[in-house]
């Protein structure tokens, strides 16, 4: 199946058949950049002593298996992936998984966001997403995307299903009095459009919440 032969109507219709085909989750979660993410987030793990992750976009569970964590719970907007997910990690009671759709309010010490904003086109979803990753977590979010709308206009913007944001004006604008910047962590393999399998466009960004 090529993922650049399905049709788009909305963000979670494409992923939703884009899973059902046989797609995965992209190059981003696979070889050098899957391996890149994993060093990241795993030290982060180990440095901040987290005991529970959570994630929004679990999406085929590949990149889930290169992650070092005490418990993990996963959501995705697609039932496909969630089934991949719950048998390839059928034996690992340290992890769940469930549809987006059934959150409600409960909380990880970390909460992730890996190569998932860039694919949520329309508006509303991009603020029930982006809220829904804040009030899910108790002390991070780690959010690995772009942050330059100007990569819409340098990439052609022919992929039906990116859209690239500033999306740390949100943060600023709802988020500042709950949360701070962190870390920014650059990218290994920067992105190059002549090697887009094994480069991307994608950064760490680290918040932390405020000590209240």
């Amino acid at each position: 199946m090529k993922n650049e032969t399905l049709s788009f109507e909305h963000s979670a219709q494409y992923w939703d058949d884009r899973y059902r085909l046989q797609g995965n989750s992209g190059a981003g979660s696979y070889g050098c950049l899957a391996d890149f993410k994993a060093e990241v987030i795993n030290d982060f793990v180990t440095d901040e002593n987290i005991l529970s992750v959570m994630e929004f976009g679990c999406g085929d569970g590949n990149q889930l298996s290169l992650a070092c964590y005490p418990r993990y719970t996963g959501f995705d907007i697609s039932e496909h992936a969630l089934q991949r997910c719950k048998k390839m990690y059928a034996s690992d009671p340290t992890k769940d998984f469930y549809p987006v759709d059934q959150w409600s309010g409960q909380q990880a010490e970390l909460v992730l966001s890996l190569d998932v904003l860039y694919h949520l086109i329309e508006d509303d979803v991009f603020e029930k997403y982006m809220d829904t990753l804040f009030s899910a977590s108790s002390r991070f979010v780690i959010i690995y995307a772009s942050n330059d709308e100007k990569l819409n206009q340098l990439l052609g913007g022919h992929v039906k299903h990116v859209r690239h944001r500033k999306f740390t004006q949100w943060v600023i604008k709802n988020m500042a009095y709950t949360w701070e910047f962190y870390k920014l962590i650059p990218n290994k393999y920067p992105f190059n459009v002549h090697d887009q399998n094994n480069t991307s466009f994608a950064n760490f960004y680290i918040f932390r919440r405020r000590a209240q």
